[in-house]
């Protein structure tokens, strides 16, 4: 009985954890709309706002390692 409730607890945790995926997600598509809205207003500073979007791209991926990280260690540790 207490294993069978342990695994349902990862389960579940792992589920939460993974929610975190979803949210990279959004943050991913918010840089880059936020992006192309910046290209229209100033084309001539395309090098620099492509330069601040790759570094918003990368640590929003980030956040999502960490939270895959978290799932896999709740998982399977």
């Amino acid at each position: 009985m207490t294993e069978f409730m342990l695994l349902g607890s990862k389960n579940i945790g792992g589920g939460l954890a993974a929610i975190g995926l979803a949210g990279a997600g959004a943050g991913i598509g918010n840089v880059f709309g936020s992006l192309l809205v910046a290209f229209a207003r100033n084309p001539g500073l395309k090098k620099e706002l492509f330069i601040y979007a790759l570094l918003g791209f990368a640590l929003t991926e980030v956040i999502a390692l960490f939270a895959l990280m978290i799932t896999f260690l709740i998982l399977f540790a």
